[in-house]
């Protein structure tokens, strides 16, 4: 029954790889079958060369482990927070990725400085707050997945479809494993394309809004007209 999804997830788990978002085992992709509540998620620190669809690990909503031998990633309970969460997304993507990683250690967000940031987010990609000592002692994965989720309070996690925590690393998401691999890669271009703006020129403004709406929304919106009409 999730032999589509073991698939899919194991394949956003290569697509990181060839997109150059990870070294050794740093990062994980998962994704989730809605109907059964059940993710499909990377093995802890198994060499993605050595990873097979057989390889995955299957849990519920509460993190048991439903099939598989393996461990699953470390980072399974913030995945499962951003599942419970989120409910229209089917993926989540974590990464090391080196320029979006730097924003995240120097503690900023990610400032919608282009149209290329706008098509994907609509507005700066946003980062989380320190977590606190006792949060960190006592469930440090299932505490980041909260402050993602208290991040997002107000926003709309599809139209913003990552984040940074804070000293951390990014995890980004989307309507299934494949897109939020995509949204890796993305974040990480825009990431890279910002540092190098502020880099040319430290007074560099923000995209003007009506720009970042109009870029955005013919991507995303109810009367989006970018690409082709599916049948």
């Amino acid at each position: 029954m999730l032999d589509a999804l073991r698939e899919a997830v194991l394949e956003a788990n290569l697509e990181v790889v060839r997109r150059g978002l990870v070294l050794y085992t740093f990062g994980n992709a998962s994704g989730i079958d809605r109907a059964s509540g059940l993710v499909a998620i990377k093995p802890s620190g198994v060499p993605y060369e050595n990873l097979g669809p057989g390889d995955l690990v299957i849990t519920d909503l509460e993190g048991k482990t439903v099939e598989g031998t393996l461990r699953p990633s470390s980072d399974l309970a913030t995945h499962l927070e951003l599942y419970k969460a989120f409910p229209k997304i089917g993926g989540v993507v974590h990464t090391h990725s080196r320029f979006a990683t730097s924003w995240a250690q120097a503690g900023r967000e990610i400032p919608c400085l282009g149209t290329t940031h706008a098509d994907y987010f609509h507005g700066p990609v946003p980062i989380t707050e320190h977590l606190s000592p006792g949060e960190i002692d006592m469930a440090y994965e299932r505490a980041t997945g909260e402050a993602i989720v208290k991040r997002f309070e107000g926003l709309n996690p599809m139209a913003f479809p990552g984040v940074l925590v804070v000293g951390h690393a990014p995890f980004t998401w989307g309507k299934n494993a494949g897109e939020a691999a995509m949204h890796a890669a993305i974040l990480e271009e825009i990431a890279t394309m910002a540092y190098y703006s502020v880099t040319l020129n430290a007074a560099a403004g923000d995209l003007p809004k009506t720009v970042m709406d109009k870029h955005h929304l013919r991507k995303h919106g109810p009367d989006a007209y970018y690409g082709q009409v599916k049948k």
